[in-house]
């Protein structure tokens, strides 16, 4: 039997996290609870700090794969291995820069539903998506991209 979530592979990973987002939101409308004066406070300086560093991340890992000239979609045979920059780190800083920048515009909104729904997101990533990216990636590059999946972890 087909894996029932693969049809979101049809959607750009960032839109993944959107949906994600609204589904959080929509929870958030009914279920929506108050903070304090300054707890608001400092989750707005951690939300925006937060969602700098996580756009900068995210941002950086699109640059290095456009200046690779190669595929941010799933499922797609990449051109090129990119392992410089945060991809040193981690083998998907696209995924962990939006995912902090996630968690920082939950805290710029003071949502918490968002927050709660992420887990079900990363695992969708974690074992739909990224398995079908790293099998294309074995086919493409074999023993130079298990070296380095060898030396770099998934996530941090």
């Amino acid at each position: 039997m087909k894996n029932p979530v693969r049809f979101l592979m049809h959607l750009p990973v960032p839109w993944v996290f959107v949906l994600a987002y609204l589904l959080g939101v929509a929870l958030e409308r009914v279920h929506h609870g108050t903070i304090s004066p300054r707890a608001a406070q400092v989750s707005t300086i951690v939300g925006g700090v937060l969602f700098v560093v996580g756009a900068g991340i995210a941002g950086w890992g699109l640059v290095l794969f456009r200046k690779a000239k190669t595929t941010t979609v799933p499922g797609k045979s990449s051109a090129k291995l990119v392992t410089c920059g945060p991809y040193r780190f981690t083998r998907n800083p696209m995924y962990v820069g939006l995912t902090i920048a996630y968690l920082g515009e939950a805290a710029l909104l003071k949502q918490i539903w968002p927050v709660v729904v992420l887990p079900f997101m990363i695992a969708y990533l974690n074992w739909t998506v990224i398995p079908v990216e790293e099998g294309k990636l074995v086919e493409a590059f074999q023993d130079e991209y298990e070296q380095y999946r060898a030396r770099v972890r998934r996530w941090f």
